[in-house]
């Protein structure tokens, strides 16, 4: 099998933002793991065992700082792995929990982190069922490290998966970069005077009310590292269609935006965690909006022209093709 990696390069922490780099990453090991499961790169894989489907995620939580306004990494660990699950059209049951904690880790913050895993596993109605811990030495890891996987069943008729149809519509639940814009005032203690909170949250019952108003979405994605433009890159290059997106139309936060201009970030490239993109058919794109409640907004469309490419409208008129994220603009976000 051809290998596509240079065997004289380093990973760097840019490897890990979710932009062009972690997907060399992902390819080259992919390329030796291939299979018709894995090759479609959702955020869950389905499996069909027996007569049942089934979702199945696995995740690692790395976010520094572990803790946030909006919530820490033991909600994080949870709202990311029941909303990868829910990705798929399934309702999430179970996750397994396995720490890597740093020797010299204070036992006060391990009981604050387990306490918001159970308070957010509670609030999403799914269960902790097995897990791991391992203790490593001080210096071999940063604090706390937590990795995760979920389970959920799917019942939804249809199939949820990475690849759009034309003349989709694009749904987002509300607005963008609030969690990447969080985690870098607390991170770099900017001291800017924000209300600014992470968007961690369930998507869940969310999704769940999305499924009941349609029968005909094709693909819903969290935008997570990377952010939107990079997510939605990703299902443009799966589908092998064009996307257009509005400038005007997509939420964003008037305190996110002045901070983005302060630091020179673009909100489409920044990270959240509690939004969902929807895809799906156009008659049925306001039952699903109204579903979703006051904060949707439709952002956007997927067209036949301009392949693998991502458009965005501006407010002025003009366009400017949106590329995926290609350098290293804020790791450890999650």
């Amino acid at each position: 099998m051809r290998r596509i990696i240079d065997m004289d390069k380093k990973i760097t922490l840019a490897h890990g933002n979710g932009g062009s780099l972690m997907h060399e990453l992902i390819e080259v090991l992919r390329l030796s793991l291939s299979n018709n499961i894995l090759n479609e790169l959702a955020d869950a894989a389905e499996l069909h065992i027996r007569k049942n489907r089934i979702a199945f995620s696995t995740d690692s939580y790395v976010i520094k700082p572990l803790f946030f306004p909006g919530g820490d990494i033991g909600k994080l660990s949870v709202c990311g792995t029941v909303n990868d699950v829910s990705m798929k059209g399934a309702v999430p049951l179970f996750i397994s929990l396995s720490f890597i904690i740093e020797e010299g880790f204070e036992m006060v913050n391990l009981e604050k982190i387990v306490q918001s895993i159970k308070k957010a596993a509670n609030k999403a109605k799914v269960q902790v069922v097995t897990g791991d811990i391992k203790v490593v030495e001080k210096g071999a890891a940063d604090k706390i490290f937590i990795n995760t996987a979920g389970i959920g069943v799917i019942d939804y008729p249809g199939r949820v998966g990475a690849k759009a149809k034309p003349n989709d519509v694009i749904i987002i639940n509300g607005t963008i970069a609030d969690h990447g814009i969080a985690i870098l005032n607390a991170r770099e203690n900017l001291k800017f005077k924000s209300s600014i909170k992470s968007d961690c949250c369930n998507l869940n019952f969310v999704i769940k009310k999305c499924l009941r108003a349609s029968k005909n979405i094709h693909v819903m994605r969290d935008p997570t590292r990377g952010g939107l433009a990079t997510a939605l890159n990703e299902i443009a290059s799966a589908s092998n269609l064009g996307i257009e997106i509005y400038e005007k139309d997509i939420p964003i936060k008037p305190a996110v935006r002045n901070l983005c201009d302060v630091l020179g970030f673009d909100p489409l490239y920044v990270a959240n965690e509690g939004k969902f993109i929807c895809f799906v058919n156009k008659k049925d794109a306001k039952k699903v909006k109204k579903a979703i409640g006051p904060s949707a907004q439709i952002i956007g469309k997927v067209i036949s022209a301009h392949k693998k490419e991502v458009y965005l409208k501006t407010k002025i008129a003009s366009s400017r093709i949106l590329t995926m994220l290609e350098t290293d603009q804020l790791p450890r976000i999650c």
